[in-house]
């Protein structure tokens, strides 16, 4: 889906009128509607119904009751009890009811409250109706303007305030929409006492042509500092070139600023998979918590990821590389900086970054990645007892409180496995043997006590910067112990 975002400027104050009243009376109709929803109504028997209560047409009223049915499922899917909904937002509904809010604070958040609640507007799109028929983009000689259904034979007009999105006028993209003949939804929300204008249209993507029968490019993403790491990988896997992409200029700006960067930074991504003429491998979107790949926490690296977009950036690669014809591979992200730490970093000599790219590269050709003979001698030899001990010295020495829960939680777990494997860990490791995109969650628990096993003694209190020191661990299974 392609959506483009405008400010609209009214042509008259009764025009602005008009379309806050049918936002209001549109809001009010999908509340309703939603509550008729709960109590078991039907779709048929709402439709007239709210269309004589609210005053709308019946493409209006549809639109509203579509709205609601999504956020019921919605709701349902997320196991959420549907009766307790709070159209609005409910951190703000929260909010408002604190007594130790007043003044202006209180009535900037009255306000947002109320837009959220009441100033909306949905109008789906129709084919047959060449384009929308309740919210049109018409084009004149001085740009683009949209065309609100008001009431009975009765419109409102707003000049379309689009700026620029990807190199592109974003006026262009609205005239090529408006003449194209296909369907596209228009959605109108209230901000600060300005409305906005969202389109959306279905995008035809062309036919896959490059594919990862020639190999692909694996990227992984960084918000600290910023960067991309990527690798490119043979067929078989096997390492051919990798790089990184610094992208300094998403740690400040304005959004609009950022928003532009993004995109040129994901062009670079793209452009190298177009020149290599290679597939894209990146990691599945529903990461949770990418903060704690990096070497930092708290309320910094919180600022830094948000203004930094992860999955706003991933979004961008998955649309440019599909309209390139590009295969896009979306992989599973659980200890891909693990591995690639442990494995590929000191087999040659890379960043973490890099190596993380590269294991990305081979889940996107459905490569699995066995345990080196080094580490699993270190396994087999580890014990419950070690990582107790190892426990203790952390606590003695880790002065950092952060780095020192999380290692001492690491630790937990890996005992936790250990013994739930046996009394002969080594044994009961050996058989799984690998990770893979198709390996069960039990392969990772090797990847889990490993990191612990070996980064944790040879780093305790700090994180592990000079990689070189894992290429003797690797090759002769033995790693240095706290005293």
């Amino acid at each position: 889906m392609l959506t483009i975002q405008a400010k609209l400027i009214f042509q008259s104050t009764e025009d602005k009128r008009e379309v806050l009243d049918i936002m209001r009376r549109w809001s009010s109709c999908a509340r309703f509607a939603y509550n008729r929803l709960l109590e078991g109504k039907s779709r048929n028997e709402l439709k007239r119904e709210l269309q004589w209560i609210f005053n709308l047409n019946s493409r209006y009223v549809d639109d509203a009751i579509m709205k609601a049915k999504s956020v019921l499922e919605s709701c349902k899917e997320r196991g959420e009890n549907p009766s307790k909904v709070i159209f609005g937002g409910r951190s703000l509904f929260e909010n408002l009811k604190k007594r130790h809010i007043n003044g202006k604070a209180y009535k900037k958040l009255q306000q947002e409250w109320q837009e959220r609640r009441k100033g909306n507007l949905y109008s789906r799109g129709d084919k047959s109706k060449k384009g929308n028929l309740n919210t049109r983009i018409d084009i004149d000689e001085n740009g683009a303007v949209l065309r609100i259904n008001v009431g009975e034979r009765k419109y409102a007009y707003a000049r379309i305030q689009a700026g620029w999105k990807k190199g592109k006028s974003r006026e262009e993209l609205l005239e090529a929409i408006s003449t194209c003949g296909e369907a596209y939804s228009v959605e109108l929300k209230l901000k600060n006492g300005k409305v906005y204008a969202y389109f959306t249209i279905e995008e035809n993507f062309p036919e896959v042509v490059v594919t990862k029968e020639n190999g692909v490019i694996g990227i992984d993403v960084n918000a600290y500092p910023n960067h991309i790491a990527w690798v490119e990988a043979d067929g078989n896997g096997q390492l051919v070139s990798y790089g990184k992409i610094p992208m300094p200029e998403l740690t400040s700006g304005s959004s609009d600023k950022r928003e532009y960067y993004r995109w040129q930074y994901v062009h670079e991504v793209v452009g190298l998979a177009e020149e290599k003429g290679k597939a894209l491998a990146i990691e599945r979107l529903d990461i949770r918590d990418k903060g704690k790949r990096g070497d930092f926490s708290g309320r910094k690296s919180r600022r830094i990821r948000h203004g930094f977009s992860y999955k706003s950036l991933l979004d961008k690669v998955k649309i440019l590389a599909q309209r390139k014809g590009i295969q896009v591979i979306e992989v599973n992200p659980a200890y891909t900086s693990v591995i690639g730490m442990l494995k590929y970093a000191p087999q040659y000599m890379i960043s973490k970054d890099v190596a993380a790219a590269y294991v990305i590269a081979r889940r996107g050709l459905g490569l699995k990645e066995q345990i080196p003979e080094g580490y699993m001698a270190i396994l087999k030899e580890l014990d419950a007892d070690e990582l107790e001990e190892l426990k203790e010295h952390v606590k003695r020495t880790v002065k950092n409180k952060q780095l020192k829960k999380r290692q001492l939680k690491e630790i937990d777990e890996a005992i936790k496995l250990i013994k739930s494997l046996g009394s002969e860990p080594g044994e009961a490791l050996i058989p799984l043997d690998g990770t893979s995109v198709n390996a069960c969650s039990e392969s990772y628990k090797l990847w889990r006590v490993l990191k612990v096993a070996v980064v944790t003694p040879l780093s305790p209190g700090k994180v592990l910067r000079d990689i070189s020191v894992l290429k003797g661990v690797l090759h002769s299974g033995q790693v240095g112990r706290p005293g």
